[in-house]
Parts: structure tokens; sequence; C-alpha cells
């Protein structure tokens, strides 16, 4: 199948992937009086003397808005808000799907910062949580890292902490199979952009010790020149052997390559250089870092790519709406590193170890029992580390 042209047919047929429902009837002057005025005058005032009210007595506690400024779309770059909303409105159906919430796409027509941030701020008091979406970087750190800050909800970029924890869970479980621990394995990230420098962040974090990103110009290094603030940061805590040059230089006798790049920019040979066992993650879309079967040849032990149509997606629909799912039914003030955390071995635990295979190393984004075990998990830790204002 053409998906592509076949998902244009299907979005001018569908015309909207989300709609609104209504869970309340409204089909009698009773109904209307309860629902609408008079009756609805009670409540009002009700959250008007207690505004945390508006998560018992409204949709609140269950409604996440997906915010993109569409200028870093799903592999399309800057294509502006509205080219955005097919994606957006498409996160918002598994949002549902997966983990019964209510998702609203809102794609602002700004780009910039502090717009955003005021944008999302003003809005906020109609939803329980903040899904940051397709944000470019530099600017997606500073505007979910000031919303973290100012508001009392969850905030969440999900092309950051999402790719990240799906990264790591899928890396526990090949670790396994490769017999190597995370303390020993030497990685490589190329891509160092908002996806890249969070894998990496949440790499150290898991304790991984060897750890060196590349972007288009080379090897992340301490000191150089060219590096943009976010890099910069990153440069201070990978790479601490100052290697420099080109990724067919950082990829030799490295245990893991995972790629938040783009197409074709890892060859045969640079998969040869790598250390036994080797483990690649090639997630760029639609056209991996390598083609899976090229790097098999090469002598990959274990390939995962972000398409469904290879074995091993990494994909962050395991992610977001079970992490969601948790933290909006236990009220959760943020998500925090261990809520994240718990996401990734909730997610990684879910394939069983007599399941565990070189061709099956995470489940499949359709697993509803995965995003159960993810909101469970992701609960639990929000409560654990305070942060909960449900018990």
């Amino acid at each position: 199948m053409n998906y592509r042209e076949k998902s244009l047919e299907k979005h001018a047929e569908w015309k909207g992937k989300i709609e609104t429902v209504c869970r309340v009837p409204v089909d009698s002057r009773e109904a209307l009086s309860l629902a609408y005025t008079p009756g609805v005058a009670e409540p009002c005032m009700a959250i008007h003397a207690d505004t945390e009210k508006s998560f018992e007595l409204t949709r609140r506690w269950n409604t996440v808005p997906v915010i993109t400024d569409g200028t870093a779309v799903l592999g399309l770059g800057d294509i502006g808000p509205e080219a955005g909303m097919p994606v957006m409105e498409g996160k918002c159906a598994l949002f549902k799907a997966y983990g019964g919430v209510d998702a609203y796409p809102l794609c602002i027509k700004s780009k910039d910062t502090e717009e955003i941030i005021k944008t999302v701020k003003l809005l906020s008091g109609s939803f329980g949580g903040i899904n940051l979406e397709d944000i470019s970087a530099p600017r997606c750190f500073e505007i979910e890292t000031r919303l973290k800050e100012e508001l009392d909800i969850p905030v969440f970029h999900d092309d950051q902490h999402g790719t990240a924890i799906v990264m790591t869970a899928a890396l526990i479980n090949a670790l396994k199979l490769a017999e190597k621990k995370k303390e020993d394995i030497k990685v490589v990230i190329n891509g160092a952009g908002a996806a890249g420098i969070a894998i990496a962040k949440f790499l150290l974090g898991y304790g991984v010790k060897r750890l060196t990103m590349c972007d288009l110009k080379g090897i992340i290094c301490e000191g150089e020149e060219w590096l943009n603030p976010a890099q910069k940061e990153i440069s201070l805590v990978t790479n601490r052997e100052l290697i420099k040059g080109k990724l067919a230089d950082a990829m030799k006798g490295a245990d893991v390559f995972i790629g938040v790049s783009g197409p074709n920019c890892v060859t045969k040979d640079m998969v040869k250089s790598m250390a036994e066992k080797p483990i690649l993650f090639t997630c760029a879309n639609p056209v991996p870092e390598i083609d899976p079967e090229e790097a098999k040849e090469a002598g990959a032990f274990i390939v995962g790519t972000g398409s469904s149509q290879h074995p091993n997606q990494i994909n962050n629909v395991l992610v977001f709406p079970g992490l969601f799912r948790g933290a909006l039914d236990v009220r959760a003030v943020t998500i925090n590193r261990e809520m994240m955390v718990a996401a990734a071995y909730g997610i990684a635990n879910c394939v069983k170890e007599n399941e565990l295979s070189r061709g099956y190393i995470l489940p499949y984004a359709y697993d509803k029992t995965a995003h159960e075990r993810v909101a469970e998990a992701v609960a639990e830790a929000a409560v654990k580390s305070g942060v909960s204002k449900i018990k």
C-alpha cells in the first residue's frame, strides 16, 4: 500500500480524526436545567470559591492540549501550525485510544518564545496537563523549562522525553540479549537537537558512562566554537575522551548507535567498525540512518527503527498515553524523572523474558496492556516521589 496517497485520501474522507462527544443528556427541560442554566451556577460558584474544584466538577481532570507552533513537524520541519494539524489530531486520537485521555490540538501561530509561553499559561486553567509537540530546538528547551516552573500541572515535551523514555526501554531489553552492562557500553547518538540531547541526559541518568554525540558538523566536543547553548551544556558531560572528528570516528568501537538525525548517514563500514554485537536504533523518519537489512548484513546484532514496517519499532506512542493517564489519575503537579524512569521500565517489562528476542524488544504500540502498565507505574512513582495531590 502507498501509505501517503491512501492517507491523503482517508483524511479527505474523515474530515478530522477527533470530535466532541456529549457526555450528558440535553434532551429535556430538566436535563437542560441541570447541565446548563440555572443549575450550572452552583458548580460555577463552587469553583469560584476553590479553583481546585475544577478538577472534580468539570472535565479538566482528564483534558490535555497537544500544543505546537509547527516548526519541527514529524520529519517535515517548519511547515507551520495549520500544516501540523493532521499530526496533532493523530496524537489526540492516540491519547484517547490508548490512555482514555481527552486531548485537543492547539496550533499556535507564533514562533516567539514569550508569546507561546504566555499563551499556554493563559489557557492552562482549562487543562489537567500540557503536552508540547513538534517545537524546534533550542526554543523548545526554554518553553518547557519555564512552563514547568510556572504551572502547577504536568508539562511534557514528548519529542524530548517521550523519545528518551522509549529509547531507554529498548536499550534495557537489547542489553539483556547482548549480555552487556550499561556501565560498560559506549553509546553514540547522532542528532544533537531536542530529542538527541534529551536521550543523552536520560541515558546518563540511567547509568551509561561513555556517551558521545554527533551533529551535522561532527562530534560534539567541549570547547568547539560552533556549538549552540544546549550543545555546549551537554558537551560538559559527554565525550569525556574529547574525541574530535565525524560520525564515522565516533562509531569506532561503539556498542550502541542511536539515530535521531537524517536518512542514510550510516554506512555498512561504520557498522562493521563497531564493537561485538552492535545495537542500532535508527529512528530517522521516514527513511532511517541505514536500511535495517543493510545494517544486519554488516553485522548488527539488534536493529530498531521508528517505522512500523520493521521489527522493533521505537515509537513514542508507547509512552505518552500511559504517562499522562498515570499523572492525571493521581493529579500530579509535574512529571519528574522518577515518573519517566518508571515509564521506561514499565515498557521494557511488558516483554516477558521468554518472549524477548532480537526481533522483539518492545511491546507493540497498539498493545493496550502496555499502556495500562505504564499508567500504573507512573502513578505509583508520582505518589512515592510526593508530586501527587491524590494518594
